[in-house]
């Protein structure tokens, strides 16, 4: 593997591992529902592996990314939608990639400001 492949492999595989620990999901639930051993997900984790692209699809749905999401590209459009993302979507896309205690933290901060402005 040429040293371009391994960096995006490896950057890949980082976001496969925080999108799984993101959604709750351990290394043995995910690569139960992917039909693999959990040491070769570990090793696709770490890019140690390369992903079989035919996994991809699968593997997005379960993590709830887009596939452009889980390859590291940037969305420039809303699914369904005309014109660029907008910047409270990406924040909201941000989110969505923190661990669920951080989310809670920011989900709380918001219902206070929309309980302020509601009251």
């Amino acid at each position: 593997m040429n040293s371009k492949d391994e960096t995006f492999f490896k950057k890949l595989g980082t976001r496969v591992a925080q999108a799984r620990r993101s959604q709750g999901l351990t290394q043995e639930e995910l690569s139960a529902h992917l039909g693999i051993p959990q040491q070769t997900l570990a090793h696709y984790e770490v890019g140690r592996t390369r992903f079989p692209v035919s996994m991809l699809p699968k593997l997005a749905d379960k993590l709830n990314l887009s596939l452009d999401e889980m390859l590291g590209r940037e969305a420039t459009h809303a699914p369904g939608k005309r014109g660029p993302v907008s910047r409270l979507q990406q924040q909201v896309d941000a989110i969505s990639q923190l661990p669920k205690a951080k989310q809670r933290f920011v989900i709380e901060m918001l219902e206070t400001v929309l309980a302020q402005h509601t009251s």
